[in-house]
């Protein structure tokens, strides 16, 4: 099975580089080069991202700030607020290796002679960043089921989309997503050899002891099936599905407002225009993230059916699917400083909370409008949940 990490997998020097061009044995060893896709790497991770490092903390670190303030404390927030975490974490873990290798230049002259430092660059270019991205995927999942029971099955509500039952599955969510990629923080070891006959000995990357003990021809296939139907397709398809139940409902209750407005219903109509509001924002946050995860998800599949014996790739598109994955990462983390503008666009209470915050320019009465904002009526029945 020829492997190929997709997902937020920066590190196209190691693994990357290694699970696409080496033809495992049992034996089999690829030195660590870090000069390998730097015409593509040093653009993007070397110069583009410090930028985006810089963006995305600001962004999703005042995201943070204003969603952990008490009036701003609701299941869907926490969520949101847990979603801006994940992204972070996944862009601030790899960025000090990045920055000392692609920025600063050190890519061209630096084989790593320490296993230690070995260890340390695939972990943070790779292993933890996946890690993080998988949960960011699983949330937006939950935000999505979870704005679907609020909307559609108001009872249901009381009990799935509780703040406690929320922490509950967030605390899941990340722990799932690190047995997820347990396996891949053991499946690989590094050896030290020399480059040349006497040389230094620099690092290689080789496949773990269990792994060939278990079987390369075993223990891939699992891993990256388990990860393209869990991982990619099967929340691709649920988010699309969500995302269609939830505009179908946003179009009946537009009909709805329309029809209170011209009764002259006013109360109602600010009631459901607020909740409609917030249910937009969401299926806009949740849509940024499926379309941005819909090319990984093709292209995690098409190399699942290349390895499973349908002859859909050639050994020679590979090189191109490098790029496309790097691009497709790329493409990723530009869309994490993108709810902030989202967030400040359509969310009446995020922009008065923001502006208490760091503007001081309204007044705290704005800030504590409990009855409008922590709470709205939904078929009948009075839920706790932000009406952003």
């Amino acid at each position: 099975m020829e492997a190929i990490d997709v997902g937020i997998n920066f590190s196209t020097g190691s693994n990357m580089s290694r699970n696409v061009s080496l033809e495992y044995s049992h034996n089999g060893c690829e030195l660590l080069n870090l000069m390998e896709g730097s015409d593509l790497k040093v653009p993007l991770y070397g110069y583009a991202m410090p930028v985006l490092l810089i963006t995305t903390t600001t962004a999703n670190t005042l995201i943070v700030a204003v969603l952990s303030q008490r009036n701003m404390k609701t299941p869907s927030n926490t969520i949101l607020m847990a979603i801006s975490l994940a992204d972070l974490f996944t862009l601030v873990v790899p960025s000090p290796v990045f920055f000392y290798m692609y920025t600063l230049g050190h890519y061209q002259k630096t084989l790593l002679t320490n296993s230690v430092a070995c260890y340390a660059w695939t972990y943070l270019s790779d292993v933890l960043p996946t890690l993080f991205h998988t949960a960011s995927i699983w949330l937006s999942l939950a935000l999505a089921a979870q704005r679907y029971i609020y909307i559609c099955h108001s009872p249901t509500a009381h009990v799935f989309c509780t703040q406690p039952r929320v922490v509950i599955i967030i605390i899941s969510i990340f722990f799932a997503a690190l047995i997820h990629q347990l396996p891949k923080f053991l499946d690989f070891s590094y050896e030290l050899n020399p480059l040349v006959h006497g040389g230094t000995p620099v690092c290689y990357i080789c496949t773990a002891k269990w792994v060939n003990e278990v079987g390369v021809a075993v223990y891939y296939p699992i891993y990256f099936w388990l990860r393209v139907i869990f991982v990619h397709l099967l929340p691709c398809a649920l988010l699309l599905l969500f995302n269609w139940l939830l505009y179908q409902t946003v179009r009946q209750a537009q009909k709805s407002r329309n029809r209170l407005l011209q009764e002259n219903r006013k109360s109602e109509y600010k009631k459901a225009r607020e909740r409609n509001c917030t249910t937009m924002m969401l299926l806009v946050v949740v849509s940024i993230t499926t379309v941005t995860e819909i090319p990984l998800a093709i292209l995690t599949f098409l190399h699942i059916l290349t390895n499973s014996g349908v002859e859909v790739l050639s050994s020679e598109d590979y090189a191109s699917i490098y790029k496309y994955i790097a691009l497709s990462n790329f493409f990723i983390i530009c869309s994490y400083p993108l709810n902030f503008a989202v967030y400040c666009s359509m969310s009446r209470q995020f922009r008065e909370t923001f502006a208490v915050l760091f503007l001081n320019r309204l007044g705290s009465k704005r800030l504590a409008r409990e009855d409008s904002s922590r709470y709205s009526t939904v078929n009948g029945h009075r839920t706790s949940e932000t009406v952003l």
